[in-house]
């Protein structure tokens, strides 16, 4: 595929979207049912594309996280389920969600409408492929997806049966479509095709979402990296917190939502910071420590932390640990340094947990829970397209509702503006 073809490629998406907005929702059932259909009896073709990505990946020297989004291996029915939740959520198109009667008689309604074309770009991820198709179908939206060049061969293959289970349902095979031209100038071309793409989710590093949110003629969807923090206040469960934190970092340590940074109270530092150096050490969780917390609890898997540390998204098994004094200096760290994803607090306070609920503007703030739980699918959406860290148009896991947009329909009896 030469470079000059985007523009034509996003054309007919653009083409596609005036149909698949118009589409019923029986249309768009028997597409995801066929999707997951497919997804089941072609698991081996599409676990075989998948191995021939993972061997150039590591032929490529690809890091380790990176390779463990790559790898779709035992994880396909994971994705099916996802897609037939969504399937099960109410279709939001055409839903009137405010009306009013104005003093003249005319009747106003909001109304949901798809957005139209999704530019998507994103690393590594295939499983982003799907989640991206099913809600785009479910929520009426075409999907332009360009995905990295390390996931080409699986997503050839993955949108292959996407759009054969278009073709099925009676639905336009442009509704969803890959650039798979590699080469990095068609991302900065896709990325100025306003009048063909409507909005621009950048899925990957804060590198891609810069060069996105620079080049752009198209409104950008910011998020994904996180930097999140659970800070753990004098009055909280030590035991139930320790688990807490081991849980958010630990489950799957390379993605946003997992833990980087724990903030512990002056006040039990001395008797939580060593047991959970003790504890999370044997899972493989390396630590970065202020001096205070290093003097508490040194070890091989301790080491003294730099300024930096407090600013980086770890992706790995690696925690930062500092000491506050209190409330206020956690909620000031927490401003200073978090990607505004998900960040908490560890408390039997309520008046601490209100306090600190109300003056974090993260994305998600959790109270008493782990931050792995900013995701579409555990937050009842089916699946996401992106957590968006941004305040416009939507904020944390985007699902069907935040790939909507709306329209007013003013109904009257032959009413004049006087």
């Amino acid at each position: 595929m030469m470079n000059s073809d985007i523009g034509r490629i996003a054309l007919r998406s653009k083409e596609a979207a005036f149909h698949l907005a118009r589409a019923s929702g029986e249309q768009k059932r028997q597409a995801l049912e066929a999707l997951m259909e497919y997804l089941m009896r072609e698991e081996e073709s599409i676990l075989k594309a998948n191995a021939q990505d993972l061997v150039l990946a590591k032929e490529k020297g690809l890091e380790k996280p990176l390779l463990e989004r790559l790898s779709l291996e035992n994880r396909l029915i994971g994705i099916i389920h996802d897609i037939e939740q969504v399937l099960l959520l109410p279709d939001p198109i055409g839903e009137v969600f405010e009306q009013e009667v104005l003093p003249n008689g005319l009747k106003l309604e909001k109304c949901r409408v798809p957005i139209g074309v999704l530019g998507v770009i994103y690393e590594s991820r295939p499983n982003v492929t799907l989640d991206i198709t099913a809600l785009s179908i479910k929520s009426g939206n075409c999907a332009l997806l360009r995905g990295g060049s390390e996931a080409l061969q699986t997503n050839l293959r993955l949108v292959e049966l996407i759009q054969q289970s278009l073709h099925d349902a009676g639905l336009p095979k442009e509704a969803v479509q890959l650039v798979a031209d590699t080469d990095r100038s068609v991302v900065k071309q896709m990325l100025q095709l306003d009048q063909y793409i409507d909005l621009i989710i950048p899925r990957g590093s804060s590198s891609l979402q810069r060069f996105c949110k620079e080049n752009s003629t198209i409104p950008v969807i910011m998020g994904g990296a996180g930097i999140c923090h659970l800070f753990v206040d004098e009055s909280a469960d030590l035991e139930a917190s320790i688990k807490v934190i081991a849980n958010a970092k630990t489950q799957r340590p390379t993605v946003c939502n997992a833990l980087d940074t724990v903030l512990v109270h002056s006040a039990i530092a001395c008797e939580l910071i060593p047991e959970l150096v003790k504890r999370l050490s044997p899972l493989g969780v390396s630590f970065r420590l202020d001096p205070y917390a290093m003097e508490l609890a040194q070890g091989p898997s301790c080491q003294m932390a730099g300024p930096q540390d407090w600013d980086t998204e770890w992706l790995s098994l690696v925690l930062g640990v500092k000491v506050v004094g209190n409330l206020n200096e956690a909620i000031k760290h927490v401003q200073e340094h978090s990607s505004g994803h998900s960040d908490g607090i560890l408390t039997r306070n309520q008046g601490n947990a209100e306090h600190f609920a109300r003056a974090i503007d993260s994305a998600a703030v959790y109270v008493n829970a782990s931050t792995r739980f900013t995701d579409g699918g555990q937050f009842g959406l089916g699946a996401e397209v992106a957590i968006s860290t941004q305040k416009f148009h939507a904020r944390g896991p985007m699902g069907l509702k935040e790939l909507t947009s709306y329209k007013w329909v003013v109904r009257g009896d032959y009413h004049v503006r006087s």
